[in-house]
């Protein structure tokens, strides 16, 4: 058979990692077994080829495992690529406080922009590149370029045949035998074709926990009671259907004087009007230029001037995920700067994706897509201006950039996934500073996450939740630097099931620090390498957590691959 005819049958995406001659390779040396084109055998199997995803595959390769990775999309990468969001990280991200994978992820990045775009002097020489220098990160940039990090780290594993890859390919089902995962089946959305992956290792890595109710595997949703988890935070009732919103991003540049002004979407008339039923209130319309403050409640003022101007006291959205900031490159290369807007005016919060049927689910992407296109067509058109005028007809949907014709984002930024019931589950008391203070009669400053015998990495971001599906406004609260225990990528029950990204076992609350970018790479390197080493050691990931001499081996593997597993004394955030 024709190579490539094969390739295209096995759903393998030549055209995303370039040579010929790199598939040519995949090819003569695949050591994963296909009994045909619809049945694949591998040592792991992955479902979900966001951060997490991309981070278990490297490592479980990188110590002798054949993995298969599937994802639904078109890209690899989740939210830093299809989703398009620029990295949400600690002010230490630059020194510590990451995998080594994760930092050479960051430096591919930068080292991409010096190869094959015009930098000024100033920005080739900055070691500490930021090309869209926008305000949230400390490295904003196009989703393309992440992509191209991405491929360029796993491209060894993919043409020695240790990789194969499944481009948009969905879980739809699942075979189990007791406490165990047989086989994951996969439909080609291209094709409608079914695949049978079969593994001894399964990690779901998806951005909503698919294979968690396909394989029955224990997992909770939403908000927990204050019962349940003892969280200050925490309602007197659960609350499964009331999850964090979620975002449609899109990114814009702005060419004065020409009028790229979208058709005026079908729903614009609702979001135009929309006051937001959230408790404690939000201030006003969702579309304007007043919002809640994340942090108190109170009315916060922002703006938007694509020029970059600024006022002292103000945000200007323009320049809060800016990914291509012109002055950083030769002249003429940009007509405009680039911005992403993941703002809380296209944040949707009317609709769960979670355990509702497929019309339901259906419902409300299109209503979230149909928010981003008002919000859109409203800066276009009517939104205040500081000179008195009226919206920037000059916005240009640059949907070349996000890898899609429509102009939006691949797919929706996911905030909140099913979690699995973990052998240790991580609550507020662990790692909210506030809690923590009163739970050990420490100050604030003085306060330390829990530490955990363990941990098989680190994070840190504030606690940081976005107005839910059930009418809650913000909870942001201060967190400090923690540690990610092995019991928390542990289900209760099922042995070969780990989770890879942002449903490991966590509650509602503290899913808004343990859901951000570095956080998710180091879950997912960390079930990578988990299942490698219990695959070249005849051991049970419980076997290893519960059992001192496994657990001090695996935490020294981990540490020979550049992962931190505590953090040297830091300020909480």
């Amino acid at each position: 058979m024709n190579r490539r005819r094969f390739l295209e049958q096995c759903g393998l995406a030549a055209s995303a990692f370039g040579a010929p001659a790199v598939w040519t390779a995949a090819l003569e040396a695949m050591p994963i077994h296909m009994a045909s084109a619809r049945e694949i055998r591998a040592d792991v199997a992955i479902v979900g080829g966001g951060l997490g995803g991309c981070a278990a595959a490297l490592a479980a390769a990188r110590d002798g495992a054949t993995v298969v990775l599937s994802e639904p999309t078109d890209w690899i990468g989740g939210q830093l690529t299809s989703q398009a969001v620029p990295p949400d990280e600690h002010p230490w991200i630059e020194s510590f406080g990451c995998t080594r994978a994760y930092r050479q992820l960051r430096t591919r990045i930068r080292d991409y922009y010096r190869r094959h775009y015009p930098l000024t002097h100033e920005a080739r020489a900055s070691a500490y590149l930021n090309p869209g220098r926008g305000k949230v990160s400390k490295l904003c940039h196009e989703p393309r370029v992440a992509l191209a990090a991405l491929q360029s780290l796993i491209a060894t594993y993919l043409g020695s045949g240790r990789v194969m890859l499944l481009l948009n390919h969905v879980a739809v089902e699942a075979e189990t035998a007791g406490d165990r995962v047989q086989s994951v089946h996969l439909r080609d959305q291209r094709s409608g074709d079914i695949r049978v992956l079969s593994a001894d290792w399964f990690l779901d890595a998806s951005e909503e926990g698919d294979l968690l109710p396909l394989t029955k595997t224990e997992y909770v949703t939403g908000f927990e009671s204050r019962q349940q988890t003892g969280e200050p935070h925490a309602p007197d009732e659960a609350q499964p259907k009331n999850i964090q919103s979620w975002t449609w991003c899109f990114a814009v540049d702005h060419l004065a004087g020409e009028n790229h002004t979208i058709d005026k979407p079908q729903d614009y008339s609702f979001w135009r009007s929309y006051v937001p039923d959230l408790k404690p209130p939000w201030p006003g319309k969702l579309l304007s230029w007043s919002m809640s403050n994340p942090r108190d409640h109170k009315p916060r003022s922002v703006m938007f001037d694509p020029s970059g101007g600024e006022v002292a006291g103000t945000l200007n959205l323009w320049l809060y995920r800016r990914i291509a900031d012109r002055a950083s490159f030769a002249s003429g290369t940009y007509p405009s700067d680039v911005t992403l807007v993941n703002w809380p005016q296209n944040d949707y919060w009317l609709g769960n994706l979670h355990e509702v049927d497929q019309p339901e689910r259906d419902r409300h992407l299109r209503e979230a897509r149909q928010l981003s296109l008002s919000l859109l067509y409203w800066l276009q058109t009517e939104a205040p201006r500081a000179d008195g005028g009226e919206g920037w007809p000059g916005l240009r949907l640059r949907g070349d950039l996000m890898g899609t014709t429509d102009g939006l984002a691949m797919a929706p930024y996911i905030r909140e996934s099913r979690r699995i019931l973990a052998e240790q589950t991580i609550t507020e008391q662990l790692v909210g500073t506030q809690a923590r203070s009163e739970k050990t009669g420490l100050p604030r400053k003085k306060v330390s996450a829990a530490s955990f015998q363990d941990t098989v990495g680190i994070g840190s971001y504030r606690i940081d939740l976005h107005p839910t599906t059930a009418g809650d406004n913000y909870l942001d609260i201060s967190s400090l630097p923690f540690e990610i225990p092995l019991g928390s990528l542990i289900p209760r029950r099922l042995e070969n099931l780990l989770p890879a990204c942002k449903n490991l076992g966590t509650t509602h609350i503290t899913n808004g620090c343990y859901r951000l970018h570095p956080v998710e790479w180091n879950i997912g390197e960390a079930a990578g390498a988990l299942v490698a080493y219990c695959g070249n050691h005849g051991e049970m990931p419980r076997r290893v957590r519960n059992h001192k001499p496994r657990l001090a081996a695996f935490q020294n593997q981990l540490r020979r691959h550049g992962v931190e597993l505590r953090w040297p004394r830091v300020t909480p955030r």
